[in-house]
């Protein structure tokens, strides 16, 4: 358990490696956008791990007097398909250290070291954390395959990339809670991914783009499943013709022929 000397002491110098982000993405870009089923990749070990440590012990319990955001979802039969996830996105809510990191996910340097990355240029952050922010689902929680809204209802942005930085210690495969990466046929996943301490998953965002968690989770008293949500803009489009929605495009896919998780 951390003090809260050692937490001003974080504040005291920069919480990302700026320098050796960009060797990252230059080491990475051909990888990244020549990934399937869409441009992604997943990094190990992007943010500090002391960091992220003082993160955990800074983000709200799900029971705790703060304006957490409950976020549910269903399919027109009935079934759930968003359940028992919270959301916390007013930065006034949150410890220093942890608006900390979310201003520096959002600066100018990172927002240079997702260009070079992805390849995608003129990228805009969100101030407002509009849908994003810090995320947990607690256990029974789903998350269906989907692909996100593409259109900033208040900043009239076009969204392209989703940053995701995970937060569990010691997170077992018979929990569930994978994310899943679906082909835009959604006739197979590509990809699972174990949602381990310090992992971070950086797509591209469109109507096509599909992923999840759909098996609910299986998780131990006092556990939940806990990241950071951080998701990037550009002023229109020049990738792909994507029809300007505000809501998530929910799908069923089939989950009896998985490939095995990373």
């Amino acid at each position: 358990m951390m003090t809260a000397t050692d937490h001003r002491e974080l504040l005291r110098r920069p919480i990302l490696d700026f320098s050796r982000l960009q060797a990252l993405a230059r080491e990475h870009a051909a990888g990244y956008r020549g990934a399937e089923p869409f441009p992604h990749i997943v990094l190990d070990g992007l943010v500090a791990p002391e960091v992220l440590e003082a993160v955990c012990e800074l983000i709200p319990a799900p029971d705790a007097p703060m304006p957490w955001r409950r976020v549910e979802a269903r399919f027109g039969d009935g079934e759930a398909a968003q359940a028992r996830k919270l959301g916390l996105a007013r930065e006034l809510e949150l410890a220093p250290l942890v608006r900390r990191l979310i201003w520096e996910l959002n600066s100018g340097a990172f927002l240079r070291f997702l260009s070079n990355l992805t390849g995608i240029q003129g990228l805009i952050p969100d101030p407002s954390l509009q849908g994003s922010g810090i995320h947990q689902i607690l256990d029974g929680g789903v998350l269906a395959v989907h692909a996100d809204f593409t259109w900033h209802k208040v900043y009239a942005l076009a969204r392209r990339i989703n940053v995701l930085v995970y937060l569990n210690h010691d997170w077992r495969e018979e929990w569930g809670g994978n994310l899943q990466l679906w082909t835009p046929d959604l006739q197979r996943c590509a990809r699972r991914i174990l949602p381990s301490f310090g992992r971070c998953v950086i797509f591209n965002t469109s109507a096509r783009s599909f992923h999840g968690h759909p098996e609910p989770l299986r998780c131990p008293p006092g556990i939940t499943r806990r990241s950071i949500a951080m998701y990037y803009y550009t002023a229109g489009r020049d990738d792909e013709e994507v029809a300007d929605t505000v809501a998530t495009d929910w799908r069923k896919a089939p989950q009896d022929r998985l490939p095995a998780a990373e």
